[in-house]
């Protein structure tokens, strides 16, 4: 009997134990960890009742319940080709890729149903009201033009529903094939264009450079004919300059042996008188001395003589002479 009363009492507690361990657990699983980068909205009863950021957090049962988990990182969308018109009737193929990020969770949650396809067709007519705008050649121009308007409508559209655009960027734009073909033979067309202005700036070049090489050739000619006409110049005046002092040497020479000669026969005239004086000539030898200086100075080339009175005398004495002679 007491066997049986302790089976029934421990039955019981064991029970208990269950049903704490039930609770413990539900309660443990009712624990929330929200994730970095992720934001929880929580519902209460239906109503919205908070938005639960990095952390842990408890549930309430039976009230609470978590209506959406919402990524705040930077998300990217591509979304396919959107056929498009230009303002001069071209229709174009145009896909857009777009990142965006959550700002605010409840407003992400509650503002719009779907979010993505509302971004995707405001994206198509906000890209079919710009590029209606522009003609093909400016569409093709002007990506950066058509991205920084779509991002700012697109930017100021979706804060509403708690998202900010942070760019948008045309990923393709797809002509039609004939206009590509126009536009590849365009491009073709303007690259033998260019080539050809290239050849040209070439064979420019290289005539100038031509012209400019004879140029510096022709006067490098004339400098170095000026140096060799300088040159020779040079030396032809070295040469008379020499051959002048030679002459005037040669004359210094002849003049000094000149005087040398009339010094002499000077001195052996002078030795003369002085042995004649030795010797006490008469005056029969002194005139006859002076009819010989006499005769000498008639040689030369002198037109006038002027005749001393006693050569004159004497000339006359051998001029009688010479008469009686002959009579004889």
């Amino acid at each position: 009997m007491f066997g049986s009363i302790l089976a029934s009492g421990f039955g019981t507690l064991g029970y208990l134990m269950v049903a704490i361990l039930v609770i413990v657990i539900f309660l443990v699983s009712r624990i929330r960890i929200v994730p970095q980068a992720k934001v929880y909205i929580v519902e209460r009863l239906g109503a919205f009742h908070g938005e639960w950021s990095t952390g842990p957090h408890f549930l309430v049962p039976f009230l609470d319940k978590v209506a959406r988990i919402v990524s705040i990182k930077e998300q990217v969308v591509d979304f396919k080709p959107q056929p498009v018109i230009t303002k001069d009737n071209v229709t174009m193929q145009i896909d857009t890729v777009v990142f965006f990020q959550i700002t605010d969770a409840k407003q992400y949650t509650y503002g719009i149903e779907h979010p993505m396809a509302a971004i995707e067709n405001l994206t198509a007519t906000t890209l079919r009201n710009i590029i209606g705008e522009l003609e093909l050649d400016a569409t093709l121009t002007s990506r950066d033009v058509i991205n920084t308007k779509i991002t700012a409508l697109l930017d100021q559209a979706t804060d509403p529903w708690g998202i900010k655009v942070n760019r948008v960027e045309l990923k393709n734009i797809l002509p039609p094939r004939e206009i590509q073909d126009a536009m590849e033979k365009q491009m073709k067309a303007e690259r033998e264009r260019r080539e050809k202005i290239l050849q040209a700036e070439g064979e420019k070049k290289s005539q100038i450079l031509v012209a400019e090489g004879e140029k510096e050739s022709k006067i490098l000619k004339a400098e170095a004919e000026k140096q060799s006409e300088i040159l020779k110049a040079e030396a032809e005046k070295q040469a008379l300059i020499l051959r002048a002092d030679a002459v005037r040497e040669q004359k210094v020479l002849e003049a000094t042996g000149e005087a040398q000669a009339i010094e002499m026969v000077q001195k052996a005239l002078a030795d003369s008188i002085v042995k004649l004086n030795q010797a006490a000539p008469n005056d029969q030898v002194i005139k006859l001395k002076s009819l010989e200086a006499f005769a000498k100075a008639a040689d030369g080339k002198a037109t006038k003589l002027i005749i001393p009175s006693e050569i004159q005398g004497l000339a006359g004495m051998a001029g009688s002479l010479k008469e009686i002679i002959k009579e004889q």
